[in-house]
This record gives structure tokens, C-alpha cells and sequence, in this order.
């Protein structure tokens, strides 16, 4: 069975908490496991929103739905802070949240103005997951010595059931780090023979370890009743969101009905995926919110 989530949709803090409450329902009602959000400090012009804080504030709108962050920029938090942060979410929503971790990196002046070194985000992130791991098991931790100095650092209450923290990021890096430090791998634009490699790497990274792995695919959809259509709908969205061209994306960007989106996933779920997190870009969000449904339905007949 593999899990599908939704993106936080576009606007939903500008509506009023009813009207938050009635989709965050639709979503639910539709089949969908859970809902996922970003994490950014201060993107490019300044932009983001807290990912930790962002599934706080959802969590009470729908008690149905799963809590997604993918990816939480660790390296740019103190471990302490993190780890109670975490705990704190799992304490108000047991067995609700899943935690991606990656290093960022896609805007060198967002690590600088956290007062971080870029050169140092990946082995800082490894410490930092550590560290944070090694405290939602109740275990008592003291800093490395390099980034963090404190002694006797411990958290409590322990999350229960415990939270899994999975590693994003597209590097050997960052398989090997989610293989030591991880319960899985969120992987992005990738091709399926390289989703299936990706996981080989990480389990054996992690040979030896007691881990229930959490493999999970995050891509954006485009949706429309033909791919032509689909593709006019996204294309446009990720342009803008990413400033760029559409045309590195568009090997991995499945577009047109729900059940062409399907067939494009079916050999990332035959490889491992347990979860997939959608970002669907169609005529209306209704659209996209049934079309999300369906290749669920697809995928888990």
C-alpha cells in the first residue's frame, strides 16, 4: 500500500477558518493520507514558511489527515530546538507527522543569513539529524564539540509512536545520510532506475540497522484530459515558482488524465515507494483534488 499526500494548497491561509476546515475535509474525504509543506527560512526575495509550524497549525483543521514536512531545513536550527519542536507536534498529533530532512542549498543566501556556513550545511545536517534522532529516543546527548556546545541536552515526553525522520536530497550524500541517520529516502526528480538504485544505496548504508523504511517519491502533476492540456497547467506554475525553464522538469513531470499519471508512477511504487507526495497543478483545485484520488485508487486498486 503506498500512502498519497496532497501540497498545502495555494491559499489556504487566506481563507477563513471554516472554509480552511471544509477543504482540508474535502481532502480528506477524497482518500488522500496526508498533506505535506515546504520549509524555508528566507527563499530568494525573502520568502517561506516554517514547515514545523505550518503542520502545527494544520493539525487541528483535519485529525484525518497525516503531517508531512519535505524537506526541513535542519541545518539551519539548533538540534535542541528541533527535537522539542518535534516532540511537541507528535504530542498533539500522535502518529500524524513524518519529518524530511535535507541540507537546502538551492539559495546560498538563505544558509548565509541563518549564520551558516554553506560549506559546512551537509556535514552540520548529519550531526544535527544525530543529535535529534538520539533525543526523540529519550536518549541523553551532548553537543559535537564543532557546531553545538551543551552537555546533558535531553527531551521529554518521547514521541510515541516515533516519528519518522526521512532524508531528501538527490546526492550520494544524501542516500548514504539517510541510510546511517534515517528511516528513508524523499526523493525528487528522478527516473525510476535511479529510484530503485537510490533505495538499494540506502539500505545498504543502513545495513545492520532495525529501520521500517520509508521510501517516498515528491513530484509535481500536471492534470487536464490530455497531456497537452496537463502540461499547460504546470508549466507555467513551476516556471514561475522556480524561475526557470519547464524543460529540465519535464521528464519527470507526469501531465494529463489521472489514470496517465498512474501508469507514470506505477514503476516508482513497483521499486519502493511507500509514500508519494503530489503536487497537482490543474483547471480548478477540486480537479486536482479528485484527480489525486484517483491515481490512489489506481496505484492501490
Amino acid at each position: 500500500m503506498v500512502a498519497v499526500g496532497l501540497s498545502l494548497p495555494w491559499g489556504l491561509w487566506g481563507l477563513p477558518p471554516g472554509e480552511q476546515r471544509a477543504l482540508l475535509g474535502r481532502i480528506a474525504d477524497a482518500g488522500i493520507d496526508h498533506v505535506f509543506t515546504a520549509d524555508h527560512v528566507s527563499f530568494r526575495d525573502g520568502s517561506g514558511m516554517d514547515g514545523l509550524v505550518t503542520l502545527a497549525a494544520l493539525s487541528g483543521l483535519e485529525p484525518r489527515l497525516g503531517l508531512h514536512v519535505g524537506v526541513y531545513l535542519l541545518g539551519l536550527r539548533h538540534p535542541m530546538v528541533a527535537a522539542r519542536q518535534i516532540a511537541t507536534l507528535a504530542e498533539a498529533a500522535p502518529g500524524r507527522l513524518t519529518v524530511g530532512v535535507g541540507v537546502g542549498g538551492d539559495d546560498r543566501h538563505e544558509v548565509e543569513v541563518c549564520d551558516v556556513d554553506p560549506s559546512t550545511r551537509g556535514r552540520r545536517t548529519d550531526i544535527a539529524l544525530g543529535l535529534v534522532r538520539a533525543l526523540l529516543a529519550g536518549e541523553t546527548v551532548d553537543g559535537d564539540g564543532e557546531f553545538f556546545q551543551f552537555r546533558g541536552g535531553k527531551i521529554r515526553p518521547v514521541p510515541d509512536p516515533a516519528v519518522p525522520l526521512v532524508v531528501g536530497g538527490r546526492s550520494d550524500a544524501a542516500l548514504e545520510r539517510a541510510g546511517r541517520l534515517g528511516d528513508g529516502w524523499l526523493a525528487a526528480w528522478c527516473s525510476p532506475r535511479r529510484f530503485a538504485e537510490g533505495i538499494a544505496m540506502v539500505e545498504t548504508a543502513g545495513a545492520g540497522r532495525k529501520v521500517d523504511w520509508h521510501h517516498g517519491l515528491q513530484l509535481w502533476l500536471g492534470v487536464g484530459t490530455s497531456p497537452e492540456e496537463g502540461r499547460s497547467h504546470v508549466a507555467e506554475t513551476m516556471e514561475r515558482f522556480y524561475r526557470m525553464s519547464f524543460e529540465p522538469f519535464k521528464r519527470y513531470t507526469p501531465c494529463g488524465t489521472a489514470a496517465g499519471i498512474a501508469e507514470f508512477l506505477q514503476p516508482y511504487v513497483e521499486a519502493g515507494a511507500t509514500t508519494l507526495n503530489l503536487t497537482p497543478c490543474g483547471p480548478d483545485r477540486n480537479t486536482e483534488i479528485e484527480a489525486a484520488a484517483e491515481v490512489k485508487r489506481l496505484l492501490c486498486p
